[in-house]
């Protein structure tokens, strides 16, 4: 049977910055790696570096790359990454009509687009981000406000997501994207790989960073908002969840409906998660024992946290600290 493939461009133009495009296909190709060896059957990745037209394109770090297709000849990409350029985009964006016409048109026909801090101009000029949310790099906020007056900018996410189109204010935020469509790709497992070899190991999901569209992260159901504050201000506690309901004098079936309709996931997970977090952030800062640690979070019990623990990172809470601390302590 043959291998299905993942088709993805990787935009040119002359003053990107070369990290932009060379740490997400590095990233992606670990992912595939990793991918193809749990499941034979997993896709290959077809990459292909597409540009204006076949010159020579001289990024800002002066590395020249050779475009292996025009867009007037490039395939359709599943994914397109649009890379970022230093400082103002506009001189770039004037030069290059062919190529914002084809982000347009790809777009339409299915491509996903995922665009790297001033990179993002190019989908604005296209008209793609009109009414949508979208983000960029701090330094040119302002002019984008005034260039794109149509574009719902949210300068304060790194990340954010409308359908089918990405923005990353940075190159981490970038990161954190490919990582997010590592997963969609090839699973959890491989996408935990890249992120623990590439990133810093002190982050945020990429579902708390990013401002989705029509998402229902910020719900109207009054209760829950407040039930939500307690379980962050007790991330200590072991109470069962019916008699957190019962504190709010709420029944325990009617919490559960209530939290799900309006967070999107169950009262349990939501409280794992916060949890866990709160676990890693201290096994990287403070020196307290892994059985101080499962108290702190509200485990009793040190090898229930250390299998929850495991089931959420793919690793035990005693590795990652080690793994933590060595990337933050090492020279």
């Amino acid at each position: 049977m043959k291998r299905p493939k993942i088709n993805i461009a990787l935009i040119l133009y002359d003053g990107m910055l070369a990290t932009s495009v060379s740490l997400p296909v590095e990233m992606l190709r670990a992912g595939e790696a990793i991918g193809i060896q749990a499941d034979k059957k997993a896709p290959r990745l077809s990459i292909q570096m597409v540009a204006e037209n076949e010159t020579p394109v001289v990024t800002r770090a002066l590395i020249k790359l050779l475009p292996e297709s025009s867009v007037k000849n490039a395939r359709k990409p599943d994914y397109a990454i649009i890379p970022s350029l230093w400082r103002n985009p506009r001189p770039s964006i004037q030069k290059q009509p062919q190529l914002i016409n084809w982000l347009k048109d790809i777009w339409h026909d299915g491509s996903t687009l995922i665009g790297g801090g001033t990179g993002v101009c190019f989908m604005a000029e296209s008209g793609l981000l009109d009414h949508h949310p979208a983000t960029t790099h701090w330094h040119y906020v302002e002019q984008f406000k005034r260039d794109y007056p149509k574009v719902l900018l949210k300068p304060d996410f790194f990340i954010t997501q409308s359908d089918r189109i990405y923005c990353a204010a940075s190159l981490n935020a970038l990161a954190d994207i490919i990582v997010h469509i590592i997963f969609q790709i090839y699973g959890k497992t491989a996408a935990q790989h890249v992120e623990r070899n590439f990133s810093h190991e002190i982050r945020k999901p990429y579902e708390e960073q990013r401002y989705l569209e029509g998402a229902v992260d910020k719900h109207s159901d009054e209760l829950i908002i407040q039930i939500q504050f307690w379980m962050q201000t007790n991330l200590n506690s072991s109470l069962p969840l019916k008699e957190v309901a019962e504190q709010f004098g709420i029944s325990q079936r009617s919490f559960t409906r209530r939290f799900k309709n309006a967070i999107g996931i169950s009262a349990m997970k939501y409280w794992q998660q916060l949890k866990i977090e709160a676990a890693k952030d201290l096994l990287a800062s403070s020196n307290l024992s892994i059985q101080e640690i499962s108290y702190q979070v509200g485990y009793q019990d040190q090898s229930h946290f250390t299998k929850l623990f495991k089931k959420a990172l793919s690793t035990t809470p005693k590795d990652y600290r080690l793994m933590v601390r060595k990337k933050l302590f090492s020279q």
